[in-house]
């Protein structure tokens, strides 16, 4: 089976162009755990019920909210290429109610 590979300019998580075509500036992409959850970034004592605590080893991902792609970062910020980690479900679960958070504390 071929891995999925984003586009990605040098190696930079915030140039990512998902395979499904969604980018930082058109739907967003968000960063997330290792389990594709999205995490926050603000005080650790005071994360919001739904979203995951900012990994203490750094170990960050980058979630598409369109499709469920998830990337490594650090795999495109040693390598310059966004092969596709895994996937999650962004319709229902968990997941879906993390990333609502996330854009509603976004916005």
């Amino acid at each position: 089976m071929d891995t999925e590979t984003a586009d990605v300019i040098g190696h930079d998580v915030t140039t990512i162009t998902c395979v499904c075509g969604n980018t930082v500036g058109k739907d967003g992409l968000i960063q997330a755990n290792s389990e594709g959850v999205p995490v926050h970034n603000g005080d650790p004592t005071q994360v919001p019920a739904g979203l995951a605590s900012w990994p203490a080893d750094e170990d960050l991902y980058t979630l598409c909210p369109s499709c469920g792609r998830v990337y490594r970062d650090s795999v495109i910020e040693e390598t310059g290429t966004a092969p596709v980690a895994f996937r999650v479900d962004v319709a229902a679960g968990p997941i879906a109610e993390a990333i609502r958070v996330h854009w509603s504390l976004s916005s």
